[in-house]
């Protein structure tokens, strides 16, 4: 994957300038620095394309193959970061809504939760080979429920904490959990009986767990309770997303280096679990996926020290830092140049009509891509053709409805939540 936030309900009218989500009042929006999220979430969008139909990084080379690699692991982050913001744009962005208001936006986010998964469950059963992200948001949008209402401050605390605790208690989880008791909670799982992420792949397991990119969720809703229009926010998320990446992947260059013992092998502790977000790999049962991460813990030792690294989807702390340091880059660069280049923001329209129905663009490509003949994603064609079919779908779409396909169903089955007293 949302990999865009999947599931924000913000869509342009016709002329482009987005549109509130239903039942969510703003005190005078900045039309740039809404737009600016709808164009970093396009951004993400494309680069879910690129890591799931381009050529290997490894493969292509050169710049070309530094791009690609620019964007593993690194565009889901910015879709889950993404999904916090968007949370906050239903519960109250500035300020939390309470009362009625409140329990009704509350109500919201657990249906959107539900389709979610229930989406997402779907997709994996296709057995594409593409680790889908959209059951994992479901995932964190319930975890995210107790947090809706708390301050910036307190939400950026949580995330930072989380980012140091959570990798550590994963794997301590990941080592503890025995394989009869694992084994015994996959059988009797019922998502995992159908075949899509059991809840012990969503938690703990899968390429997209809940334990350590939760961290990314909370740090979105922080970001979406600050004024991106004012300067000095501006000035101090200027200096933090970069602090951010050198601290994260510059720590873990050089502690890699000064721990010989894992230098021969820098693998992340999610090599282990295998890497599903890869187009290279084909797709595995949930099942046997978490019991062959329990049956392949023969030294605690190379695990530990695995902590250590950075690479995508390697769940450490190091790379939560780093690609959230990235990030918040990406999102602030968005929001600052739509909202003082005119110009720029006229010619991103198409950009910013993608970012708008990621949800319907994201499915497309999962059902697009397993629709793809062997081999196809050894040129740059699909990915190419993915690009610019979402562009023009998004732009002639964008002209005469004010929300994507599945953007408007997930709407409506949320306006569910007006019967909630």
């Amino acid at each position: 994957m949302t990999q865009t936030e999947i599931s924000h309900d913000m869509s342009p009218p016709r002329h482009m300038a987005p549109a509130e989500p239903a039942g969510v009042v703003e005190r005078g929006p900045s039309v740039g620095r809404l737009v600016g999220v709808d164009l970093a979430r396009a951004l993400a969008v494309f680069g879910m394309f690129a890591v799931h139909v381009a050529p290997s990084a490894e493969v292509v080379g050169g710049f070309g193959g530094w791009l690609l690699e620019l964007t593993q692991g690194r565009s889901s982050v910015l879709f889950a970061t993404l999904a916090g913001f968007s949370l906050m744009l239903i519960a109250g962005r500035r300020e939390p809504k309470t009362g009625l208001a409140g329990r009704q936006a509350r109500f919201r986010i657990v249906i959107r939760a539900l389709v979610l998964l229930a989406l997402g469950t779907a997709l994996t059963m296709l057995k594409t080979g593409i680790a889908v992200i959209l059951a994992f948001y479901g995932v964190y949008f319930l975890l995210a429920l107790p947090l809706v209402r708390l301050r910036a401050r307190t939400l950026a605390i949580t995330a930072a904490v989380l980012a140091v605790v959570a990798p550590q208690a994963a794997f301590g989880l990941q080592w503890l959990l025995s394989e009869s008791v694992a084994e015994t909670l996959i059988t009797y799982d019922p998502i995992a009986r159908l075949g899509g992420e059991g809840l012990l792949s969503l938690l703990l397991y899968g390429t997209y767990p809940a334990i350590t990119w939760m961290p990314f969720v909370i740090a979105g809703m922080a970001l979406a309770r600050l004024d991106l229009a004012a300067g000095a926010v501006q000035r101090r998320l200027a200096a933090l997303g970069p602090a951010l990446m050198a601290l994260g992947y510059g720590s873990s260059w050089l502690a890699v280096r000064l721990t010989p013992s894992i230098q021969a092998d820098e693998a992340p502790l999610k090599d282990i679990f295998a890497d599903l977000d890869t187009k290279s790999i084909e797709a595995l049962e949930p099942r046997s996926a978490a019991l062959d991460a329990l049956q392949d813990k023969t030294d605690v030792g190379s695990m530990a020290l695995s902590l250590l690294g950075s690479e995508p989807h390697s769940g450490t702390t190091f790379e939560i830092v780093g690609s959230l340091g990235v990030a918040i880059t990406v999102l602030l660069c968005a929001t600052v140049a739509m909202a003082r280049l005119a110009w720029l923001r006229r010619l991103a329209s198409p950009l910013i009509a993608v970012g708008t129905m990621s949800l319907t663009l994201y499915v497309a490509h999962v059902a697009g891509y397993a629709m793809l003949p062997e081999g196809a994603t050894s040129t740059f064609v699909p990915l190419l053709g993915f690009i610019a079919g979402s562009i023009l779908f998004a732009t002639l779409w964008s002209r005469f409805f004010s929300r994507g396909p599945l953007e408007h169903l997930l709407n409506s089955t949320t306006k569910l939540a007006k019967f909630v007293r």
